[in-house]
């Protein structure tokens, strides 16, 4: 798969968890889908930092994508004071909100400003190639299992690109 359609995949499954998130009446519900959206931010974190960022970093590129692993930081740290929470904590629901609006700042930024970028720097055979490098990342992380996991481990500082 294309690295971009990849990432944009990622982008609306996201959104699409909290979408079910906001309408779960519950805490086992949502803590349940709170899970399935980290684990999902955890390895989209990944799999950028480790492959998509680095390939595509140019000077055309370096100031977002800077931006973007900040960003990142950001989000693992509202991540990791989010999994030891209940879901009926009175915090959850203030966290994950501020969680909401993070991840919707950084794929707007991403989508808007960095995949066009990209998509005029590379050719289609080279975002497969990155593409296909990325699914195997992604992979091994779910293959691994509950990759949310490792998230309060990355939230001293910014992943190096």
């Amino acid at each position: 798969m294309n690295a971009i359609a990849l990432l944009k995949h990622q982008h609306r499954e996201v959104e699409a968890l909290f979408k079910q998130l906001h309408k779960a009446k519950t805490g086992a519900p949502r803590r349940n889908i709170f899970e399935k959206i980290a684990d999902a931010l955890a390895v989209h974190a990944t799999i950028e930092e480790k492959r998509f960022y680095p390939a595509v970093k140019e000077k055309t590129t370096e100031e977002i994508l800077l931006e973007s692993v900040e960003e990142h930081l950001a989000i693992k740290r509202v991540i990791a004071d989010l999994l030891p929470l209940n879901a009926d904590d009175e915090t959850f629901a203030a966290k994950i909100k501020v969680l909401e609006d993070e991840i919707s700042h950084h794929v707007e930024e991403e989508e808007e400003m960095l995949f066009p970028r990209v998509e005029r720097m590379f050719d289609d055979e080279a975002l497969e190639s990155l593409g296909d490098a990325m699914e195997d990342t992604q992979a091994e992380l779910l293959q691994a299992g509950n990759p949310r996991e490792s998230v309060a481990a990355e939230t001293e500082r910014a992943a190096t690109i």
